[in-house]
């Protein structure tokens, strides 16, 4: 099928949109952690007692109430006016966060129509060279902090402060696709032209994208943990909060890289004729496999479950990257011609 070149053009301007969209993202929700600590002390003066309210209370004898002798008999049924509950307070730095999610759900759209349009251009699945994989790991990380952020509860509202440190590695990534990486849009090589391009790549795509986010997390755990630089991290959210934020999405990222790995067997029985045959790119999605699996592990295992096992994810999300682009791009085998994951 030839190469639209049009949809092709319109994927690069919606790609370079995106960056852009989330670069503003990112600074939105850097205005917000850095100004943080004013927002928390004027949360805590909203649920402090209004200074009115304490003497009036006294006044009463401590009952709350006027002196019910001067209220007469006719107005004694009617109801008293209803109180309007105060609005919300919302401070500048609040306001910036909501302003940073909005403009990554705006991006996270960008993204994918960036995605879907290179998919039509090429008459493809849209994860034919790094600089396709590359964009859709970035895609799957973005997609995966929203729904952290939507499924947050009332003891982890700290999390969108995370944002930025998400948007780092993900914005290198994008810059990285978006110049060294990129491809001209263009039919895969026929080992490529199976059904298994959209089954194996895809799941590994999403997997290695959800990957980053517990691997930032445990970072952060572990910054927070030390206690250094204190400046820094007495922003973050609580310890357990980055602790569990790794664990749960760990968990769901787990079970796809696994799919993903034995989906990547069956093909290569399929294409090659072997299921296994120690392929660099195949050794170290091996050797990734075992670290987070080593990590789960680690989480119930009593000495390991908070320090050692956040240093083990850290060591997964190494691997991980290491496999994405130096196995890919300097070790020759039989992966490398196409640069996929």
């Amino acid at each position: 099928m030839p190469v639209d070149p049009m949809l092709s053009q319109y994927s690069d301007l919606l790609f370079k949109g995106a960056l852009t969209v989330y670069v503003l993202a990112m600074a939105f929700y850097a205005v917000e952690y850095v100004t943080s600590r004013a927002r928390e002390r004027a949360v805590a003066a909203e649920a402090a007692p209004e200074p009115a309210a304490v003497a009036a209370v006294s006044a009463t004898g401590g009952t709350g109430t006027a002196d019910l002798g001067t209220v007469s008999e006719e107005n004694a049924d009617v109801p008293p006016p209803p109180v309007k509950a105060p609005k919300p307070f919302r401070s500048r730095a609040d306001r910036f966060g909501r302003m940073g999610v909005s403009l990554t759900i705006l991006a996270v759209l960008l993204h994918l129509g960036s995605i879907a349009l290179r998919g039509l251009a090429a008459g493809r699945w849209p994860l034919g060279n790094m600089y396709e994989f590359t964009s859709a790991v970035c895609f799957a990380a973005m997609v995966a902090w929203l729904v952290a952020l939507q499924r947050t509860s009332k003891r982890t509202r700290g999390l969108r402060k995370l944002g930025v440190f998400v948007l780092v590695p993900v914005l290198i990534l994008m810059f990285l696709a978006g110049t060294v990486l990129y491809a001209q849009a263009a039919p895969v090589v026929p080992a490529l032209q199976s059904y298994w391009l959209a089954v194996h790549v895809t799941t590994v795509t999403l997997a290695s994208g959800l990957f980053f986010v517990p691997g930032v997390a445990s970072i952060l755990y572990l910054m927070k943990r030390s206690g250094k630089p204190a400046g820094f991290v007495a922003k973050l959210p609580d310890a357990d909060v980055l602790d569990r934020l790794a664990y749960r999405v760990t968990v769901v990222a787990f079970p796809m890289y696994t799919f993903a790995v034995i989906a990547g067997a069956i093909w290569a029985e399929a294409a090659w004729g072997r299921f296994w045959g120690w392929d660099p790119k195949e050794t170290v999605a091996f050797v990734a496999w075992v670290i987070y699996a080593a990590y789960l592990h680690a989480r119930a295992t009593a000495g390991w479950r908070h320090v050692g096992a956040a240093w083990i994810n850290i060591l997964g999300l190494a691997a991980i990257i290491f496999n994405l682009f130096f196995i890919n791009m300097v070790v020759a085998g039989l992966h490398s011609y196409a640069g996929l994951g």
